[in-house]
């Protein structure tokens, strides 16, 4: 048994990446080609059984018009990194669905979906700029890969790939309840607290460098904060931040962020 679970470390040692933006080492046991393929099919799904908020929408165009210079800005922050390849198979979409859970993701290849209830707290297209942001950062970061390859580790499923990793109903179902395509969002498998910290970090930059003023993320992460009612349990029982914890972290970032933002 001992023999065993050396084996499995060295494996697991062997499959993590190193993330050239954030300098962190990952686990991966995906490809971010597979990812792309099974984003593509979940968010077609997805698309086809939900409620899409039609271009024309003032709020539908706010959103696409937010998500194209935000995701414009990344390409060139990877570009001015060295890394103008980093983001190849990304195709992006962005669309608003008629839904009123306070919640936007982002799946591999780019495929970006905010919902309505979101809004009323974003209030403005920097907020909601800062929301994207965070959201597009969790999935280029590859954070979704990173919690998907340890729940493939756990289910024993590592060895899946292409055609195999979407067929097979485990590894579809984690996939849904990593990026949040499944209906159950309670059973979002969660982010760790250091991932949901880079999100807000590299998701500030790059709002900033959509040209959208970093300052309003404390107003916004406060608005968010009034939102869970006292309901969070203690940081010290959450994989996330407390949100003292969160908007301290993005004060400390904002002179970052604010070399990259250039009004317009």
């Amino acid at each position: 048994m001992k023999h065993f679970w050396l084996f499995i470390s060295s494996v697991l040692f062997i499959s993590c990446e190193r993330n050239a933006i954030t300098g962190r080492s990952q686990l991966s046991l995906v490809s971010d080609a597979d990812l792309q393929s099974m984003a593509l099919t979940q968010y077609k799904s997805f698309l086809n059984t939900n409620k899409v908020v039609p271009t024309g929408n003032r709020d539908a165009d706010m959103v696409k018009r937010v998500g194209q210079r935000v995701s414009a800005a990344l390409k060139e922050y990877y570009s001015q990194k060295g890394l103008p390849n980093a983001l190849n198979g990304y195709q992006w979409e962005f669309n608003l669905v008629d839904n009123k859970e306070i919640i936007a993701w982002c799946m591999p290849g780019g495929k970006v979906v905010c919902y309505t209830g979101l809004l009323p707290v974003t209030r403005n297209e920097t907020a909601l700029a800062v929301v994207l942001g965070h959201e597009i950062a969790h999935a280029i970061l590859g954070h979704g890969k990173e919690k998907m390859s340890r729940q493939l580790a756990a289910e024993g499923l590592g060895t899946l790939a292409g055609a195999a990793l979407g067929a097979d109903t485990k590894a579809v179902n984690i996939f849904n309840q990593v990026y949040g395509v499944s209906a159950e969002y309670g059973a979002l498998l969660p982010n760790s607290r250091k991932q949901e910290l880079e999100a807000d970090h590299y998701g500030l930059i790059f709002a900033a460098a959509a040209g959208y003023d970093p300052n309003v993320a404390v107003e916004f992460w406060t608005r968010m904060a009034s939102q869970s009612n006292g309901q969070k349990p203690p940081a010290f029982l959450s994989d996330h931040p407390s949100d003292e914890e969160r908007i301290g972290k993005i004060k400390e970032v904002l002179p970052e962020a604010l070399q990259y933002y250039k009004p317009r």
